[in-house]
């Protein structure tokens, strides 16, 4: 048997679960959800000798192609980084960019070199932007756990906010930032600036939190939906891979 045998797996060699588990933290960027809870990777193998092939795939053909180059670029950075990976195959299919995105990801290139004559500014202030919409969505699902508790959030610090998933996930997002994210810090604040809302502007604040996470959920079950008929999916089969 030589090192490289396919047929045993080695333990110092990535196997799919790591290898899922990395795509697992990639989001799609408009939406704030994981890539492999939406469906969105179609097939993840790795061999035994750590060689991952990974095709990726979105609801629609005409989907934005910063979109799609952001969760092309974020999966190779996450999968890249899995211990004992020996080779990344990682591709779009079926997008009228795919060519375009594949080359420009491979190749390490930003969006701005992949798209040239096409493209003026590199997408960090676009996924910024996303992030401070979940941070509002975040804010919202946070203060409908407080609904019958007596609890005003604008006078709460994110330490008296209940324990649960969705602080622990409005902390990260907050965290992704630079915002403050401790326990002493309000809970309620400006995604832009990081300054405390004021109890005043707390009801229009809490407003646009619930109309921000609305939109990012209504969009996600159109997605999902989409993604279900285009490939002719059942729920079951979107996060498998």
């Amino acid at each position: 048997m030589t090192a490289l045998d396919d047929r045993v797996v080695r333990a110092d060699h990535a196997d799919h679960a790591a290898v899922w588990s990395a795509l697992g933290t990639v989001r799609d960027p408009e939406l704030d959800e994981p890539l492999t809870d939406l469906g969105f990777v179609a097939r993840c193998e790795v061999s035994a000798a750590g060689h991952a092939v990974i095709r990726l795939r979105l609801p629609t053909y005409f989907c934005a192609p910063n979109f799609a180059f952001l969760m092309v670029a974020d999966a190779y950075d996450a999968v890249a980084g899995v211990p004992g990976l020996t080779g990344l195959d990682i591709r779009l299919d079926d997008h009228f960019a795919s060519d375009v995105i594949n080359r420009g990801v491979a190749a390490r290139r930003g969006f701005v070199a992949s798209f040239e004559g096409e493209a003026v500014d590199e997408l960090d202030s676009l996924r910024y932007d996303f992030v401070r919409k979940a941070v509002l969505a975040g804010t919202d699902r946070v203060c409908r756990t407080l609904a019958g508790t007596g609890l005003d959030p604008a006078s709460l610090t994110l330490g008296e906010v209940p324990p649960g998933p969705d602080v622990e996930r409005l902390r990260a997002r907050r965290r992704e930032l630079g915002l403050p994210a401790e326990d002493g810090d309000p809970l309620l604040l400006d995604p832009a600036t990081g300054a405390p809302v004021a109890p005043a502007d707390a009801k229009r604040h809490l407003a646009f939190a619930r109309l921000t996470r609305t939109s990012m959920e209504a969009n996600s079950g159109v997605c999902r939906g989409m993604l279900r008929a285009r490939y002719s999916l059942t729920s079951d089969e979107e996060g498998t891979g």
